[in-house]
């Protein structure tokens, strides 16, 4: 919600953020085009390589206002706003740029996915619309170029398109969501103007019925994610960006965590209109004085003090299930985190095995990720390592996956929120492959400030794994006791091993009293054992195995 400079008029405007998403050349940049009267400093393609290449490179935002609709107007009547402002953020649908996609998905109400009629749903559509089931509530599809199809076999192309489009949606939380057929510019990107745009108003009518009052909430502390940057002479520099939480107003002071700095929010503007603050949701342009824009392309602003600088983090993990890729402990991934996107190697952990089964029992399955998981993590909780993420449990694998972690850490540290969206990507894999290179969602629960984390908080994370050892027993002091070597190297602290499980190739248990002797030599203290004739298996099978070349094999589990 915002004010005009002119406090008189008092009009207030819902601003309302449509995310277009689609592949390349899906025509996304004209259908904004054609849908907007306003256009920011970063819309439609002021980027001169886009103009070159044809394709956007970066996000654009744009604006057009509508009546209020009466559905919006007749929402209990708290909000007394008297028109619906649409923000449009076109992004990117170039392969390689769909980190910028990431960014923007987190920013928007309502996406539209705009996929091209004549080919249907490519690897960049697909993997825009996994985005939006992680980021976005609602979704129209746009089917866009219907003046490519012959005029007599337009309709049942569309009808046909229709179909095979809600047929992708079943399984997903877009599931009877609206298509609609456009030409957002007839004859392609050559052609005249002077060709009037097909279905836009439709489009537009559309929309406003899709609209709904987002939660916007002027309370807690500021976050803004800044898209763009640049200077005005004789004003200072101008941060452009959308709320994500918090407002902000003039003469406020906001922190650039990134760069470390405070600076006073100098004027505000929303479309070139000068306002006297914002809240979340707002489009808005920021003028400070003394920053040089060069030092900030994209990332965040905050209330100062609010945001933390981490090294590493621990989040909750689930795995994107159009991903054929294997997910390895000690693999790197691109991580996006907030607003940014870095390099990362993932370790993964989860439940203790018998407490894990516990927990899969009782938990049904869910047709899509859930956004939080039922296990709080905690500190105090002892945790399972594994060499990969896990896959579902039961017959098959067909059962939910079990609750999982992953520790990240990040190869250079960066600013985020707590419970912020995290998806780690392949980016790096071929753009031309038809695969998907988005390979698992979750929330960050716990960051880690200190760049020596590696030895002031690793060590708090109880996360163990079992490790098997094999040596021999040299001989039997007792019916109780052996004594074993070939386990530990002579300088082993064997103080550390106490008390953990021994078993022997006979099938007998027991626990390691201690060390025997200063050569890595061990005592093992057997705890079952079963006399038969008066004389203890153990001694026995023990004794006969050692006049064997004593190759009688003890196998020790280290938890």
């Amino acid at each position: 919600m915002s004010e005009c400079a002119d406090d008189k008029s008092r009009i207030k405007t819902l601003n309302f953020n449509v995310g277009v998403l689609g592949h390349v050349d899906s025509g996304k940049t004209s259908l904004a085009r054609a849908l907007s009267s306003t256009a920011s400093t970063a819309a439609f393609d002021k980027n001169p390589q886009s103009r070159e290449r044809g394709i956007t490179l970066d996000l654009g935002f744009s604006s057009f206002t509508v009546d209020l609709p009466d559905h919006l107007r007749d929402s209990g009547g708290q909000q007394p706003y008297d028109s619906l402002q649409f923000t449009l953020v076109d992004c990117p649908g170039h392969a390689s740029l769909i980190r910028t996609i990431i960014g923007g998905a987190q920013i928007i109400d309502l996406m539209m996915l705009v996929v091209d009629v004549v080919k249907g749903v490519q690897t960049q559509t697909a993997e825009c619309l996994l985005i939006g089931e992680l980021t976005c509530p609602r979704m129209v599809v746009v089917l866009n170029k219907i003046d490519l199809l012959p005029p007599n076999k337009r309709q049942a192309a569309i009808e046909k398109m229709t179909k095979r489009m809600h047929k992708t949606l079943e399984s997903t939380r877009f599931k009877e969501c609206p298509v609609i057929a456009v030409a957002a510019k007839p004859g392609g990107p050559e052609a005249l103007d002077s060709e009037e745009p097909q279905g836009v108003p439709e489009l537009i009518q559309l929309l406003k019925k899709q609209t709904y009052l987002p939660q916007r909430d002027p309370a807690g502390d500021l976050l803004m994610a800044v898209d763009h940057c640049f200077s005005i002479r004789g004003q200072g520099t101008v941060m452009t960006g959308t709320i994500l939480q918090g407002s902000l107003a003039v003469n406020d002071t906001v922190e650039i965590p990134a760069l470390k700095v405070t600076k006073k929010i100098k004027s505000v503007q929303m479309f070139r209109k000068p306002v006297s603050g914002a809240m979340q949701g707002d489009r808005v342009g920021v003028c400070v004085t003394q920053f040089d824009p060069k030092l900030l392309e994209r990332g965040v602003v905050c209330t100062p003090g609010s945001l933390r600088t981490l090294y590493a983090a621990v989040i909750s993990v689930r795995k994107i299930g159009y991903f054929k890729g294997s997910l390895s402990t000690r693999a790197k991934f691109h991580i996006t985190v907030g607003h940014e996107t870095v390099m990362a190697k993932v370790s993964f952990f989860g439940l203790p095995p018998a407490v894990a089964s516990e927990v899969t029992s009782d938990t049904e399955p869910t047709p899509t990720p859930p956004s939080s998981l039922q296990t709080p993590f905690t500190q105090d909780r002892e945790y399972f390592y594994q060499d990969e993420y896990v896959r579902g449990q039961g017959e098959a694998g067909s059962g939910p996956d079990p609750e999982q972690w992953a520790l990240l850490e990040f190869e250079r540290p960066v600013t985020c929120p707590l419970f912020c969206l995290v998806i780690g990507s392949k980016l790096d894999a071929d753009i031309h492959a038809n695969a998907c290179r988005l390979a698992f969602q979750g929330r960050l629960l716990q960051g880690f400030e200190d760049k020596n984390y590696t030895e002031t908080a690793l060590p708090n994370l109880r996360i163990y794994k079992t490790k098997h050892r094999e040596g021999q027993v040299e001989r039997v002091s007792d019916d109780y006791t052996v004594i074993g070597r070939n386990l530990f190297k002579k300088e082993t602290n064997l103080q550390l091993f106490v008390g953990l499980k021994v078993t022997l190739s006979t099938g007998e248990r027991g626990v390691i009293e201690g060390g025997f002797g200063q050569s890595g030599k061990f005592k093992v203290r057997i705890q079952e054992t079963t006399h038969v004739g008066g004389q203890s298996c153990v001694y026995r099978r023990s004794r006969n195995r050692l006049e064997e070349q004593q190759q009688q094999r003890t196998k020790a589990t280290f938890p």
